[in-house]
Parts: C-alpha cells; sequence; structure tokens
C-alpha cells in the first residue's frame, strides 16, 4: 500500500525546503513499537496524546514529567521514509466551532503566552483585556493572524497525508481510547488534570458572551464558572467561521461518520 502525501507536490521546490509539507511534518508523532504515525492537532487532545507517546516511547515514565512533552514537540518527528513505511497512521479532528471557542477560553482569557502571541500579531492594536471573543474572530480573517499560529490556524494544514487509516473525532474520545489500545497497544494517559485545560471541571453557563471582555470570563471561571463554548457565539460569528474554517468543516464532515458540529452549516 502507497501512503500518497498531501503536500509534497504543491511545490517542486526540494521537499526540505517545501513550507507545506514541512509544516505538517513538523507535526507528525512516530509511535516506535507499532511503526505508527500521529498527526497532532494542537487543541485537540494533543497534551494527552504527546504524554502517552512519549510514555510508549519511554522518554518518561511518569506523569510527574509531564512538562517535558512541551519542550520535545519535534523529538518524535517523522522523516519521509517512516512516513511512507508506516504501518498505522491516524489523526484526532475536532469541530471547528468548539476549536476555536476552547482556544479563546483557555488561551486568550488566561492571557497565555499564546495570548501575546496573537496580540502581537495584531500589531497591539486593540489591548488584551479588550478582545471579546468577537474581536478574536474577526482579527482572524486576517491570514497573517489566522496563519500566524499552529493554535487558532486550520486543521486541514496539519494533514500530511492524503488519507488516514483511522480518523477520530475529540468529540467522542472514548473510540479514540479503545481503538487505539486494540489496534497499536497504547495506553492513553489523561493529561487534562495535568494541563487544567478542560472545562469538565466547571460549571457551563448560557448568556450571550460574544462581546464580554475576557477578565469577566476569568473571574467566572475561577469562581467555577464558565461560558458554554455555544454561548460566545452569535450568528455573524457563526457565518464568518463558516467561511474562515470551510476548509476543516469539509473535512470533519467528511471523514467522521457521525460528525458533531456545534453549528450546522
Amino acid at each position: 500500500m502507497i501512503r500518497f502525501l498531501k503536500h509534497s507536490a504543491s511545490s517542486y521546490k526540494p521537499l526540505k525546503l517545501n513550507e507545506k509539507y514541512q509544516y505538517a511534518r513538523q507535526h507528525t508523532i512516530r509511535i516506535y513499537q507499532s511503526n505508527a504515525i500521529y498527526s497532532f492537532i494542537p487543541k485537540n487532545a494533543c497534551s494527552t496524546m504527546r504524554t502517552s507517546i512519549a510514555y510508549a516511547n519511554g522518554c518518561i515514565d511518569s506523569t510527574e514529567d509531564f512538562n517535558w512533552i512541551h519542550k520535545n514537540n519535534q523529538t518524535f518527528n517523522a522523516e519521509l521514509s517512516d512516513l511512507i513505511g508506516a504501518d498505522y497512521t491516524f489523526t484526532i479532528l475536532r469541530c471547528p466551532f468548539a476549536r476555536l471557542a476552547s482556544i479563546y477560553l483557555d488561551k486568550i482569557v488566561s492571557r497565555d503566552r499564546v495570548a501575546w502571541i496573537f496580540y502581537d500579531l495584531i500589531d497591539r492594536k486593540i489591548e488584551l483585556e479588550h478582545i471579546s471573543f468577537a474581536r478574536f474572530v474577526q482579527k482572524l480573517t486576517n491570514n497573517i493572524v489566522k496563519n500566524g499560529d499552529q493554535h487558532w490556524r486550520s486543521q486541514v494544514d496539519f494533514m500530511i497525508y492524503k488519507k488516514y487509516d483511522d480518523y477520530f473525532c475529540l468529540e467522542n474520545f472514548a473510540e479514540v481510547v479503545t481503538t487505539l489500545k486494540a489496534k497499536i497497544d497504547l495506553e492513553i494517559i489523561d493529561a487534562r488534570n495535568l494541563t487544567n485545560h478542560g472545562l469538565d471541571k466547571l460549571k457551563l453557563v448560557d448568556d450571550d458572551y460574544s462581546q464580554v471582555k475576557p477578565a469577566k470570563i476569568f473571574k467566572l471561571k475561577q469562581e467555577g464558572c464558565c461560558p458554554s463554548p455555544k454561548s460566545l457565539y452569535n450568528d455573524e460569528l457563526v457565518e464568518i467561521v463558516s467561511k474562515l474554517y470551510q476548509d476543516d468543516i469539509e473535512m470533519y464532515q467528511d471523514v467522521i461518520e457521525q460528525p458533531q458540529l456545534m453549528f450546522e452549516v
């Protein structure tokens, strides 16, 4: 079976100078014992997956060493021969609407270092304390901003193959756990308690939070609550995101058997 690469023929430059290919390759992780390739996408359970694979690859033996993964994003990157000769390939997708909401609630609201990257990408024209979800989305209509960081870059850009053996979705993560154990004997280590990225321990509240400033949302989170991801959107923002991430939405609908999009498009 030939594994055809997605971006290799997009440029006639030497492959090492093919930016699209190299970007996708730098987001591959090789799982050595099973000769498997995983394409990781930020905000799609990638901390859980990178922790699990670092353990499987023998580089950490305790969750106490969790932060090792943040300094080793490219340690297990696949080379061309690895990609073509892989025995198993997979990736994990996420509803584009939910992924963008997660990025905002996690990175922008908390003023994480990623928020400062966003601040620089918009030329510091809006102070971080004024970046509501609506403003965040509106700024992504600038391609320089949209492609400026991996956390909100389109999921299609991370695809190294034209076709994977398995496409999973974050919305059905239980399938990831059982399938990877069955197919490649990979034990999944849940890293949510280590990263504090998830909303599973917060009470989700519904209202119109599309224009609410991040400081108010941050205070809400400190009190044990959080806007539901859906409450960040209004009709205008749904339309904008539908257009900005049209390729992601189409890919998600094409390869996920029971797609669970937050909004009908």
